[in-house]
């Protein structure tokens, strides 16, 4: 497990906010609040909220420049922006929320492999950190969390080596990238995996799983250090 870093309150206009690191990699995540919820859950009658995310990569936070509008505009951007959302609607019971929108934005500042579990694990830092201060004004009586959530990456690399969150070097030449996103209780949000070369067995799934629960624990640990352990 690469160095685990969250420095909170990074913006200071924000509702939320933290500048987290995996390694070499480093995502500025932010919270913002709206008092409205989209038109598509409006017409559903429902009085929940609703939170979503917006992924992006600077263009020179890998090692050629790559073009601002394709990176935040192209397929992989809007994949990752949907599984950011996804993974932090699982841990919030929207119908506490109140009638408001949370956008999570994750740019990508520096990549070495992992950009999208890195802005899983500090979208939820600055979304916890946004209720917070709802919370904080008393537009929320409690915070509305079920739990942590944290993601990591794991795959088999350099002749069936295990390998625990994945640098760039390793993911670009895995026999195997998978993805993990769980809670901290240790129940699955999602599971991205795909062979690269040979295929792997369900005993080789396994353990990869029972791999990222255990970063999976020392990323919520990170978090709760940095956010405190009640969600209350």
């Amino acid at each position: 497990m690469r160095k685990i870093k969250i420095i909170k309150n990074y913006l200071k206009h924000a509702e939320g906010s933290c500048l987290f690191s995996m390694g070499e990699t480093k995502v500025l995540c932010v919270a913002s609040v709206e008092e409205k919820v989209p038109p598509y859950v409006e017409q559903k009658g429902d009085t929940h909220g609703w939170i979503t995310a917006e992924y992006a990569m600077l263009p020179r936070s890998c090692d050629q420049r790559s073009p601002r509008k394709r990176l935040s505009e192209g397929g992989r951007a809007q994949e990752i922006s949907r599984l950011i959302g996804r993974s932090l609607r699982a841990c919030v019971d929207l119908s506490r929320l109140g009638k408001r929108t949370i956008t999570i934005d994750c740019d990508v500042i520096r990549a070495d492999g992992g950009t999208r579990t890195a802005s899983i694990n500090g979208g939820f830092v600055a979304l916890a950190l946004a209720l917070q201060n709802l919370k904080k004004k008393k537009l929320l009586k409690a915070i509305p969390l079920k739990d942590f959530v944290g993601a990591v990456s794991v795959g088999i690399y350099g002749g069936g080596k295990k390998v625990l969150d994945l640098s760039a070097k390793e993911d670009n030449n895995a026999d195997l990238d998978m993805n993990v996103v769980m809670t901290s209780a240790g129940k699955f949000i999602e599971i991205q995996g795909t062979a690269e070369g040979e295929p792997f067995s369900r005993k080789e799934m396994d353990e990869l799983l029972d791999m990222a629960y255990e970063g999976i624990k020392q990323i919520t640990a990170a978090q709760k250090k940095t956010l405190g352990n009640s969600k209350e």
